[in-house]
């Protein structure tokens, strides 16, 4: 049984202190700091949202908060990726953008890609072979070839290590130059992330002509997408959602083990858990890892922060803003307010899924970062059944990314 109701002083929310301030050392504090005060107007900043209530208010009033305009998602990402992805999108284009992208994201076709990055031999399979041989594993690398793995998916190219390899090292150098601080790329860093992203996405033109829907941007051609739509997105889904995965999981088998609670974490059963045949299986209580996941993600915060312009008059939380001002909204602190790490504590309704936005902007792409992170669990339930228990040893943060995260995390097998 894990501790609950941790508290910020813990040893897994010092950690989580050190990931986050790893990638943002000024920023993070910063936005730290303001946190007494639901909402906060700071000069050449915005005005900075730190209510979970008040923060969806303003991501779900698209009439008066835009993702494109001045200090929106657009100012960072159309001089790199086109205007037409969901990023930078707002009204009847981007709803029908949602919907024709709707289908490469269903359950089932989330599973697909997903397995398609699991050939025998590959990252997770090899995770649980060493892990039994009493090999000590860096899990970041391990999550990273995953990720790697179905961008390769994605894009069109077989999942080689040259590729994955390759495919994360573009990825990267594209986000790292993203800062919470930052309104905009300069126009060097516009060019170069530019060439970047048509040499990761040459692939994916390629089958996008092709017309192949056994590919992700031949589904897309499929669907209806115009090239540059269907290019756009998957640049958009590759830049967003390949560091979050990476990010994720790592952290949150950091967590288990710093709380006690990675053995329920990996389906093995404890008082009030699953029995029987699926526990046995690493089955355990699926519900209760759903929950362990959704503490995590709210701990962990896989976007600290969200962008809005203001396209007309309006009131946040009392401080009256008008056209052309920037609203910050500190996802960060509207999510950890509730408290430390503590999966047997319902998450308010104000609170759940935040991290992933809420509206007509809420995050196409979480089926698809769930599929992932089940993965890497799957992978280890069984080693966990049979009588082993994942413990953590060095870790090192990363630093210069975009979303915080542990550059290396080694993981051991200690037996029952």
């Amino acid at each position: 049984m894990g501790r609950t109701g941790t508290s910020w002083a813990s040893p897994e929310a010092l950690w989580e202190e050190r990931v986050q301030r790893g990638a943002h050392p000024v920023a993070y504090p910063a936005i730290r700091g303001l946190r007494g005060r639901a909402v906060v107007r700071v000069p050449r900043v915005g005005v900075v949202v730190n209510d979970a209530a008040v923060a969806r208010e303003v991501l779900l009033d698209t009439e008066r908060f835009s993702k494109v305009g001045p200090g929106s998602p657009s100012d960072l990402w159309t001089p790199v990726l086109g205007p037409s992805v969901l990023l930078n999108m707002e009204g009847a284009e981007h709803a029908a953008m949602r919907r024709a992208l709707g289908p490469i994201f269903s359950p089932r076709a989330v599973r697909e890609l997903v397995d398609a990055g699991r050939e025998p031999g590959g990252p997770l399979d090899e995770l649980a072979l060493r892990l039994d041989k009493g090999e000590t594993v860096d899990l970041a690398a391990t999550v990273a070839a995953q990720a790697g793995a179905v961008i390769c998916g994605l894009v069109g190219l077989p999942p080689t290590d040259a590729a994955v390899r390759e495919s994360m090292a573009a990825a990267q150098a594209v986000t790292g130059m993203v800062r919470l601080h930052r309104r905009r790329l300069t126009a060097a860093q516009a060019r170069h992330a530019r060439g970047v992203l048509e040499g990761l996405t040459a692939p994916a033109r390629m089958a996008y002509r092709a017309g192949d829907e056994g590919t992700v941007p031949g589904r897309m051609r499929a669907l209806g997408l115009s090239e540059r739509e269907a290019m756009g997105a998957v640049g958009a889904f590759v830049l967003t959602g390949t560091e979050t995965i990476q990010s994720f999981v790592p952290r949150l088998l950091a967590i288990a083990h710093d709380t006690g609670w990675m053995d329920r974490l990996l389906g093995v059963p404890g008082p009030g858990a699953a029995t029987g045949p699926a526990a046995a299986n690493g089955g355990g209580d699926s519900d209760l890892r759903r929950r362990m996941v959704e503490e995590g993600l709210r701990v962990t915060v896989p976007t600290p922060a969200m962008l809005r312009s203001v396209v007309a008059g309006a009131e946040v939380g009392g401080e009256r803003v008008r056209p052309g001002d920037r609203v910050v909204i500190a996802t960060v602190n509207c999510c950890r307010a509730e408290g430390g790490f503590d999966p047997d504590r319902a998450i308010s309704a104000g609170v759940r899924h935040l991290w992933f936005g809420a509206g007509p902007h809420f995050c196409l792409g979480m089926p698809l970062a769930m599929a992932q992170v089940n993965a890497v669990l799957d992978a280890l339930a069984p080693v966990a059944a049979a009588g082993g228990t994942p413990v953590v040893g060095r870790r090192r943060v990363a630093r210069g990314v975009l979303v915080p995260a542990y550059r290396e995390l080694a993981i051991t097998l200690a037996r029952t």
